[in-house]
């Protein structure tokens, strides 16, 4: 749970060759892909580009090494050659990599072309959450105190939160103790000391909280088939605060 110094080292170099996986997505145009497409591409430049491991390969039994999550789809869905991404989507890529035995963690949602303002703003609030959760890290700290900003964040605008589906700790394995709640309460929950490593990453949806799984075993979906939007960073507990493992050089 608590890393040394010279582990949170070879953490900040996973997260930034992670940070630069999505600075790379960013400059694609997703329209027309197929989410095949895109987890070869990045599992190439993971594994050519980058010289590291895309974690998630493997894990579980799960054969790709991200997650891609269009529209309704909360979290882990599955690359497929036959889905194309279209204009006006919205979709979750959710990616892990492995360097020097320790693991990143980070997820964004992308808005595809001209995705409707109502869309734009589900995307926006759910970053916003989780950069308010972010805000509480600090030693001393709970993590009812992240997880009572996630929520509160999401609530005030409109949105719920998925409960079933959590942040976690995070370091040689993917996950790890503790699990970090996207609710909670004030000052309850676990404290926080410097060291400790874990992923924020809450899951917004314009409906209901309420999610299903489909029969594939992975793919989660919101019950009301309503738009959902995840963002997903792993930090680190310091002296004084947070350090963003997986930060990207615009600052998201």
């Amino acid at each position: 749970m608590v890393k040394t110094a010279d582990e949170l080292t070879l953490m900040r170099t996973s997260g930034k060759l992670l940070a630069s996986v999505f600075e790379m997505l960013d400059q694609q145009n997703l329209a027309g892909m197929s989410t095949m497409q895109v987890n070869d591409l990045v599992d190439r430049f993971i594994t050519i580009d980058l010289a590291a491991r895309p974690a998630s390969k493997g894990q579980y039994g799960f054969k790709y090494v991200l997650n891609c999550s269009i529209n309704h789809v909360v979290c882990h869905g599955v690359p497929d050659p036959n889905e194309i991404i279209r204009d006006g989507d919205i979709i979750n890529l959710d990616i892990t990599l492995e360097k020097n035995s320790f693991i990143a963690d980070s997820s964004k949602t992308y808005l595809v072309g001209n995705a409707p303002p109502a869309a734009r703003r589900l995307v926006r609030v759910a970053q916003e959450a989780m950069w308010q959760g972010i805000k509480q890290v600090r030693p001393g700290a709970h993590l009812g105190d992240i997880g009572f900003a996630i929520e509160r964040h999401a609530k005030k605008n409109g949105y719920a939160i998925v409960r079933e589906y959590c942040g976690h700790g995070i370091g040689r394995e993917m996950h790890e103790a503790p699990q970090v709640l996207n609710f909670g309460r004030p000052k309850t929950g676990l404290k926080l000391r410097e060291g400790m490593v874990f992923t924020i990453e809450p899951m917004v949806n314009q409906g209901t909280g309420m999610v299903s799984t489909e029969r594939d075993g992975w793919t989660v979906v919101t019950k009301d088939r309503k738009l959902s939007a995840q963002f997903e960073h792993t930090v680190a507990v310091t002296r004084n605060g947070v350090e963003v493992l997986t930060l990207r050089s615009d600052g998201t």
